[in-house]
């Protein structure tokens, strides 16, 4: 009896928000207790959490607090006292520690080269965030899930387009980029060994949980 209650309570009730916005809740933080689950929770903690994995991408992280560094030296190089706002240069460094992790980009600050891309990126997490806190009456009333009441279900599908594509176009880009050391060059490679497993849907779904996850801490 107390192993089926920790199933149950171990498992994330089914909003309409994880249909349209977590690949119809199959990521982590969405998909029900059983295989599936301990499946990506293993890959997480072996392939990319791991301590050899973190080791590997230690360069990353020293560059990233190097540009950080640089930074803060350009506002004061003149020898002035110069007062910085550090929280958002904070998250600027965690933010694209951890896109280069994911895709070998960084999307925040200074020195960003794909700009437009930047651009897209930034709208669509503010997006995402803004949808993921609404409340939908078809969430909590389960007989009017297909009756769009607030116009959440519309915005729910746009943004699920929307980030789809841009997901897509990282992943076909890797594709074509086999050398960069990355969570989802890493994913491929698992995928050319269990194509009928690993998805692009289900890569695309544990980016997103990991690009979901950091930016809720980020925020807090």
């Amino acid at each position: 009896m107390k192993e089926l209650n920790d199933i149950v309570l171990a498992n994330r009730p089914h909003f309409l928000s994880g249909k349209y916005l977590n690949y119809n809740n199959t990521t982590m933080g969405k998909v029900e207790y059983g295989d599936h689950w301990r499946n990506l929770r293993r890959i997480s903690a072996l392939e990319i959490f791991s301590s050899a994995r973190l080791t590997s991408l230690f360069s990353i992280r020293r560059e990233e607090v190097m540009a950080l560094l640089r930074r803060l030296h350009s506002v004061s190089r003149d020898g002035n006292y110069a007062k910085v706002e550090l929280r958002s240069m904070l998250l600027d460094l965690t933010c694209n520690i951890m896109m280069r992790m994911v895709a070998g980009k960084r999307y925040y600050g200074e020195d960003v080269k794909e700009i437009e891309e930047a651009r897209i990126f930034k709208e669509i997490m503010e997006e995402f965030a803004e949808c993921i806190a609404m409340t939908n009456v078809g969430g909590l009333i389960p007989m009017l899930q297909w009756v769009d009441f607030t116009g959440h279900l519309k915005k729910f599908d746009i943004l699920s387009k929307k980030m789809d594509v841009f997901l897509q176009g990282l992943v076909d880009e890797h594709r074509d980029d086999r050398d960069r050391n990355t969570m989802i060059n890493r994913f491929l490679a698992l995928q050319e060994e269990q194509p009928e497993y690993y998805t692009d849907d289900i890569i695309k779904g544990h980016v997103l949980s990991f690009i979901h996850k950091k930016g809720k801490q980020n925020h807090k």
